[in-house]
């Protein structure tokens, strides 16, 4: 049995702990400015697409005390009430996790119509917290465009977590 010297104890924890890195990031870039009135409503969720595909490939990468600090994170970030993120993403991974047998080894196609409906759970459940937890009804029409943001954004970043998953912890 050979011992793992330090550097290799470092290189597989960094590439460990990158998917939950680029979770991270997204949360940031789903914050950036855009100066375009009302587009904040209706951005695809990013981090909801990053932790869905994590929970689906690589569940160990993504367990749910960091879906849910990321979730933590991006309500304070958001201004959302708090609680809302991290509950819909811990419902995503919950949901992921319960049906990874059947996602697992499955056609790209129906990855991504199990996210589609796992989106559209997740779109219902945040619009339903907000709009009781800030006791208006939030405008439907907004959420139902980022739902179809989330949908067509999903093939593009599950490409680049393909691809970094083959690249990076295809050695693993």
């Amino acid at each position: 049995m050979m011992r793992r010297t330090v550097g290799q104890r470092v290189d597989t924890m960094t590439r460990s702990s990158l998917p939950a890195l680029i979770t991270l990031l997204l949360v940031v870039i789903n914050m950036v400015p855009l100066h375009i009135p009302g587009i904040a409503r209706i951005m695809p969720v990013l981090p909801l697409i990053a932790v869905y595909h994590w929970s689906v490939y690589r569940p160990a990468l993504m367990p749910p005390y960091v879906v849910f600090a990321i979730g933590l994170l991006h309500d304070v970030l958001s201004g959302a009430p708090i609680g809302v993120n991290a509950l819909v993403y811990l419902t995503v991974y919950g949901i992921v996790e319960s049906q990874q047998r059947f996602l697992v080894g499955k056609s790209f196609a129906v990855v991504w119509l199990g996210f589609g409906i796992i989106s559209l759970i997740a779109t219902i459940e945040a619009w339903f917290l907000v709009s009781v937890l800030s006791s208006v009804i939030v405008e439907p029409n907004a959420a139902l465009f980022q739902f179809i943001l989330n949908f067509g954004f999903f093939p593009l970043l599950a490409w680049v977590f393909l691809r970094y998953q083959q690249i990076f912890l295809s050695s693993e």
